[in-house]
């Protein structure tokens, strides 16, 4: 493991953008872990949700779900299955990143930034049609319309991080660097974030 100027990154990325390639990539290149779907397994073992659970409200929340989450926790007693996840991702999250990490998601970037811990937070995006052709690639979405698959995870991912974070996913001001991985590619992409973390 080399040393690093950032011992943490955290990716945020549209969905089918190739963040997972990107940041598996990034982890080869730098000796150091990634974790995205390994996340939830964490997660799971010290918060007492399943991991279908996890992966359901972990990351996505839909417009109808925010309303009535924001409606019921003005009640002192309730909290929602999306807070307590929440919170439960945020204390694997700060555990995991004692040592140098690579962190996909789950609003990683802010949570370090709230916490004052030092991170290089990437975002990565592509055109429309890259990433629809990218959802029709993927296992998750067989038999599914990748259009559609691309409109509904935006939406509901977008959602969530506006819920947790008071900010927009995407907007430049909340990342040291955005890249396109449809028109620089996920290999070259992990490069540059490689070449600017070094020492």
């Amino acid at each position: 493991m080399e040393k690093m100027k950032y011992p943490v990154i955290t990716i945020s990325r549209e969905y089918a953008a190739y963040g997972r390639t990107v940041a598996r990539r990034l982890a080869e290149l730098l000796d150091i872990p990634f974790y995205d779907r390994d996340f939830v397994k964490e997660t799971a073992k010290c918060s007492g949700f399943s991991e279908e659970e996890i992966e359901k409200e972990g990351e996505s929340m839909s417009p109808a779900s925010r309303f009535m989450n924001s409606l019921m926790n003005s009640s002192m007693e309730y909290s929602s299955s999306y807070d307590s996840i929440f919170r439960a991702q945020r204390q694997v999250l700060l555990k995991l990143t004692k040592k140098p990490c690579i962190i996909v998601g789950r609003c990683g970037g802010y949570i370090l930034q709230e916490a004052g811990i030092p991170c290089f937070r990437v975002f990565l995006y592509a055109d429309k049609q890259t990433r629809i052709r990218r959802a029709g690639e993927l296992e998750e979405n067989k038999g599914i319309n990748p259009k559609k698959a691309v409109e509904k995870h935006d939406s509901l991912r977008e959602t969530y991080y506006r819920q947790y974070t008071h900010h927009e996913l995407g907007d430049y001001h909340s990342y040291d660097i955005c890249l396109n991985t449809g028109e620089i590619g996920p290999q070259r992409c992990a490069e540059i974030i490689a070449s600017i973390v070094r020492m």
